[in-house]
Formats: C-alpha cells, structure tokens, sequence
C-alpha cells in the first residue's frame, strides 16, 4: 500500500490495500496493473459501468459550458432533469430538488415530511440505510448509531422482514408481514401525535438485501397513512435498473408520497434527488421550507445524471438486469447446493445477497467466514463485500451487485472466483 495512506482518516474501517489507478466497465485496475472485476458497482454508483463513453463526454462537455452556479439559479440541465425524472414516475410525483448525496436527498425530504404535516416523527426500518447527516442516521438501523451521540429525536423502528431471521421469532422463511403489525402497534403506544413520515427501501440493501414479500408495501402503505403519514421510498441503491425494473416501487403495486434518488443517478459523481407531490411541495412552500446548500442545483453532476438515464434506455439496461440478475442468481444458487456455508441466498435483478452461516439448521452467522471469503475472492481478483446489521439478529452476508453494464462473461467468471474462494477457505 501507498505511505501516503497513512495521511488519511480511516472512516470504515481499513482501507482497501491496493491503490486504483483506473476503473472502466466492470472492471478496476491497481498501481500494478491487477485487474479486479467491481461487483459492488463502486458502492452501487456506478450502474452503467466506471467511466462509461456516453457520460464522460457530458462530464467534459458540462466542464466546457457551466460546472457550478448559485442554488437559487436554474440551468439547462438541471430543468433538463427534472423534466425526465418526472416523466419517469407515476403521475402525482412532479416536484423535484436536486442536491448532492443520498443523506442529503433523505434530509431534505424528512425536512419537507415534517413541514407538510406538523409532526416529526419517523418510522424507518431496521436494517436500513439511509444516510450519514443527523436526520438520515437517525432512521438509519443497519449499522454506525453507536458512539456518536444522541441523534434526531422522534425516530421509531419498524421490525424488518427478515424471514431468514425473523426478527419478531414469527415467520420462518417466508413473510406474512406481522412485522408491520407489530411495529405499528408498538409505534402507537411511544407516539407523542406528532406522526410526520415513514421511510423505507425497495429491499433493503446494507442490511443484508432483504426482499420484501409481496403486498408488503401496499400494507404497509396502509397503516401509514392510517396515521396520517406519508410514505418514502429511498431508491438511492434500487433505482434505474438496478432490480429489473426502473424503480423497487413498481414490483410492490403502490405508490409512495416521496421518492428519493442518489447513488445510480450520477454515473459516479455526487447528485441526489428528492421527487414528490406537488401538494406536500407547496405546503412545505408555504409552512417556510428553507433547504439550501452550495451544491444544489449543480449543472454539471445533473448533466451526468441526464447521460446516466440516456445509457439504462438506450442501452435497454432495465432488461438486461433482469436477464443477467437470472444468469447471476443461478450461479449463486447452485453454489448454495455444493457449499454448506450459504444457508440463503436471495435477490432480484443484479442485486443479490449470499448469507454465509456455520450451521444451517441453527442458522447460526459465519462472520469470520465471509470475511476470509471475501478477502480471497479480493486477491483473485473480485470485489464484493460483506454486509451486517447492529439492529436485530447478526448476520454474514455477502452483497453481489454488479453493474447492469455487466457481460454474462464476466458473471461467469465472478461466479467460479467465488466458487474457489468457498472451497478453499475454512469454515
């Protein structure tokens, strides 16, 4: 590893041991020329590969007109963006703000929830990832609560549907969402009236890639808004693609009140949005709304944004998820056959999770396991990583997300790397 690592804050833990100096397609390339086939999709940013031809010529192009204005000014490509992301939601969703990060995009949003409504309290699942910023961690469960401090007050936990692990001992294996019930019934007895949102993701990336069952979010949709509460789903890791559809929401039949977007957006560079309804836009208007930061409404990452959705059409990417997440989830599956140590594997699109355990009857975690598993998969030659949650029952699970640009050659070779890697490492 470069000395000058030594110059940085650790911030997650270890830093990876090797320097990039290049990364295209689904593929990184070290300082000494090693080739590593990127299945996290650099964080589940780069949804139409590293460095894709069709966004970096808009990077350079935006570099040539306008890369930075003030937030109160509007460019061409911001209102370029707006106008596409709202012709690919369902009608209603016809407000947009764009900002810098997925945290941020949840903030604002949680900001605009609590204006609309009055109240300020927040149902997020656990599990869930939503962010860094104060708000955004504060509905966030799968991991980093710890030892920071108090966070935002008014964050309430609804049980995830974990089925592997059900985390109110109900279900086993499959979902019959009494989770929400409860979570529900528990949120009624802590409430103070002050109900503002409930937050959740299309399937619940870091916290293991839990699938919701089907109808869950039509019920869940339901107690909400039973209560006054306006429903969010945080698309960061699900949209354009990423599932087989452009959006979680359209695979569970309802439709939220808020939409957050980040992450697949920029092609790699930092832009969010926040998409909702013109009513709760104009009462958060009138009630004062005041969300400002130096990089809102940024020319330049929306210009990429616009390359980014230019590529998942015309390279008809939504389609290719679905087919290739087809081709991927059956190599994982048949590695579940041979393989002692996969006790689940689950997923949709190119999107998937592999939960490494040391029994599968007791169904008990092999952290130790997924760990070596990865680092061999590492020096191999594949990148992927292991996902836990501090909320509910622990777990081991490796999170498989490719890019959609990825080739049925290169999840091949993913494949038996990892097939390799299982063999090999001791349980």
């Amino acid at each position: 590893m470069d000395p000058r690592a030594e110059l940085m804050v650790r911030y997650a833990g270890a830093f990876w041991p090797e320097v990039i100096t290049r990364a295209s397609g689904s593929w990184l390339e070290t300082a000494d020329g090693r080739r590593v086939l990127d299945f996290t999709s650099g964080q589940l940013c780069a949804t139409v590969g590293h460095s894709h031809p069709h966004v970096t010529e808009a990077i350079e192009r935006s570099l040539r007109e306008t890369v930075h204005l003030n937030s109160r000014m509007l460019s061409t490509p911001v209102l370029d963006l707006a106008e596409t992301l709202v012709g690919l939601m369902p009608e209603g969703l016809d407000r947009v703000m764009l900002l810098s990060t997925g945290g941020e995009a949840n903030e604002a949003a949680l900001r605009m929830a609590k204006l609309a409504t009055g109240g300020f309290e927040v149902l997020g699942l656990t599990r869930s990832w939503h962010g860094m910023t104060m708000g955004s961690q504060a509905v966030t469960y799968a991991a980093a609560r710890r030892g920071h401090g108090p966070l935002a007050p008014g964050a309430f936990a609804l049980p995830a549907p974990y089925a592997y692990r059900c985390p109110i001992r109900h279900c086993s294996d499959t979902c019959d969402t009494t989770c929400l019930e409860v979570g529900f019934e528990q949120f009624d007895e802590q409430t103070t009236g002050a109900p503002a949102a409930v937050i959740a993701e299309p399937v619940l990336s870091a916290g293991g890639v839990i699938v919701p069952p089907p109808g869950y979010f039509a019920r869940l949709a339901g107690l909400a808004r039973d209560r006054g509460m306006p429903v969010f789903l945080d698309e960061a890791q699900t949209g354009f693609g990423r599932l087989g559809v452009m959006f979680g929401f359209e695979l569970f039949d309802f439709q939220p009140e808020f939409v957050t977007l980040s992450k697949s957006l920029g092609g790699g560079l930092p832009i969010s949005a926040v998409v909702t309804t013109a009513e709760i836009e104009q009462a958060a208007y009138d009630k004062g709304l005041f969300y400002f930061t130096s990089h809102q409404s940024d020319p330049l990452p929306a210009a990429a944004g616009l390359a980014v959705l230019d590529v998942v059409r015309d390279e008809g990417l939504v389609a290719k998820a679905r087919e290739r997440g087809e081709r991927l989830g059956g190599h994982l599956r048949e590695l579940q056959k041979r393989h002692e140590a996969i006790g689940d594997v689950r997923g949709l699109g190119l999107l998937w999770g592999v939960e490494f355990v040391r029994d599968r009857e007791t169904r008990e975690p092999a952290s130790e396991f997924g760990d070596a598993v990865t680092a061999a998969c590492e020096k191999a030659g594949l990148c992927m990583n292991i996902v836990r949650s501090q909320s509910g029952p622990m777990s081991a699970c490796a999170r498989v997300a490719p890019p959609l640009t990825v080739s049925d050659d290169e999840i091949d070779t993913a494949a038996e790397i990892l097939d390799d890697a299982l063999r090999r490492t001791k349980l």
